[in-house]
């Protein structure tokens, strides 16, 4: 038995301290002293140990660095983690499933999965979601029509780079998910997954219990229902026509506006719809004078 445990004991909690220093420290965690301030932008900490790790984020500080690939950190922790990345350790195990993680964080998200727990809502359409990341790929996916990425090869604009680098392999006919069972290549995990359905048998599908129409994944399921149940909650603002979903929606409001999102990169020509660009794309190039294109 620590001879300090009874005499360094915080009155608040019960806890017990190695000695007067550490009492102290722990104190401030009730009484909400913080007595170091960040000189930079004013934050102010509990233990002078939390001020040095802070100021590392004005400095640009990152002196634990990884032996095995140099990357740097500010805090050991963070190495830590980083660490299980070469070693492809995974201490935390769901107990509802048994998928692993590398970090606590990720197993607390993914719990949310089964509980059915979602709590970051949308400010814009108030749908839930189960981590704060997904919250801000909504917004910009759904009530955003900024498309800063756009394809070099047909014109077509997209809201993330993930989008774009998927939409590029059409036409460079990179395929980098292959078949464990045979040697077909497919651009897309979506594809793969289908081809192991369909022709390995490996998985299971989704059948819609009112027409047996097969599906991949929930979420496509549970789109095509509201089809069956005549449910359209996504409104137009211009014309009140309703629909099933929200990129049916997007589509239909390109009557009502102007904005062309697509063009052809060789002579910049816009379009309103996506099906009219590669018929385009196709006589420019025989315009040209090019010898092969690349649809």
């Amino acid at each position: 038995m620590n001879v300090h445990s009874s005499k360094y004991k915080c009155t608040e909690c019960g806890k017990s301290f190695r000695n007067n220093q550490e009492l102290t420290r722990h104190r401030r965690s009730h009484s909400g002293e913080k007595p170091f301030e960040c000189s930079d932008c004013g934050k102010r900490f509990t233990q002078a140990r939390s001020l040095v790790m802070h100021s590392r984020i004005h400095s640009g500080e990152k002196p634990y660095k990884c032996r095995m690939c140099d990357k740097a950190f500010s805090e050991t922790g963070s190495l830590n983690k980083h660490m299980r990345v070469h070693t492809g350790d995974k201490p935390y195990k769901c107990h509802m499933c048994d998928k692993v993680f590398s970090v606590s964080g990720h197993l607390n998200t993914h719990m949310r999965i089964h509980t059915g727990d979602k709590p970051y809502k949308c400010s814009l359409c108030n749908k839930s979601f189960t981590a704060s990341s997904n919250t801000q790929l909504h917004k910009r996916h759904v009530h955003s029509n900024i498309r800063p990425y756009d394809c070099r090869y047909c014109g077509k604009l997209f809201k993330t780079h993930a989008h774009l680098k998927r939409h590029v392999r059409i036409h460079t006919g990179v395929k980098p998910h292959s078949c464990r069972h045979c040697s077909d290549r497919f651009t897309s995990r979506y594809k793969l997954k289908r081809h192991l359905l369909k022709s390995h048998n490996e998985g299971t599908w989704l059948v819609c219990h009112i027409c047996q129409k097969q599906f991949i994944h929930k979420s496509n399921l549970k789109t095509h229902l509201l089809q069956h149940e005549d449910v359209k909650p996504y409104v137009c603002s211009e014309c009140s026509k309703r629909f099933c979903t929200a990129a049916q929606l997007k589509r239909h409001q390109l009557v009502h506006s102007d904005v062309k999102l697509f063009y052809c990169s060789l002579c910049d020509k816009n379009f309103k719809y996506k099906g009219s660009v590669k018929p385009h794309f196709k006589k420019c190039f025989t315009v040209l004078g090019f010898r092969r294109l690349i649809f």
